[in-house]
C-alpha cells in the first residue's frame, strides 16, 4: 500500500479559520487527535449554517454522522491558526462525503486531513431524507466529484 501525501490548500473549494485553544495540546505538546475532528464538525457545520441550509434550531432535516476517518501528516498546537479547506467527494439522494483539509498557519499542506459522511434524515423520525434542493445547490458549488 502506498503512503498517502497530504493535498496542497488548492485541492479545497471552501475554507473556514478556525482557533486553536490551550486546552487542545495534550500531554506531548501538540494538539489531540480528538480536536482534529471537532474542528472538521465546526468548519462543515459552519459552512453549511453560513450558507443558510442548515437551521441546526428549527430546520425539519439535520445531518448525522454515519463514518469518519483521518489522516495525520503533521502536529498542529496551540497558538496555531487552523485553515480547514472544505470539499464534497460525493453526494446521494441522502447522503454528503464531506472532506476536510486542515492547515497549519499558512502552511500550503495539510497537515491533517479526514472526511464524515452525513445522512441527511427528518428531524422527528430520525429516518433518512433527500436533501432538500437548496442543501444540494450548495453543496455542489464545492463538489470534487
Amino acid at each position: 500500500m502506498a503512503r498517502p501525501v497530504p493535498s496542497e490548500r488548492s485541492a479545497y473549494r471552501a475554507f473556514r479559520t478556525l482557533t486553536t485553544r490551550w486546552m487542545d495540546n495534550d500531554i506531548y505538546g501538540h494538539m489531540n487527535n480528538v480536536v482534529h475532528y471537532a474542528l472538521f464538525d465546526a468548519a462543515v457545520n459552519g459552512w453549511l449554517i453560513e450558507n443558510k441550509v442548515l437551521d441546526i434550531h428549527g430546520g425539519d432535516q439535520i445531518g448525522l454522522v454515519v463514518e469518519t476517518g483521518c489522516r495525520y501528516f503533521g502536529e498542529l498546537a496551540f497558538p496555531d491558526v487552523v485553515t480547514a479547506g472544505i470539499r464534497v467527494a460525493q453526494i446521494g439522494s441522502s447522503s454528503v462525503r464531506y472532506e476536510v483539509g486542515l492547515f497549519r498557519n499558512e502552511e500550503d499542506v495539510a497537515a491533517a486531513e479526514g472526511f464524515f459522511v452525513h445522512v441527511y434524515v427528518d428531524r422527528q423520525t430520525r429516518r433518512p431524507k433527500p436533501l432538500n434542493p437548496a442543501l444540494r445547490a450548495a453543496l455542489e458549488t464545492i463538489s470534487v466529484a
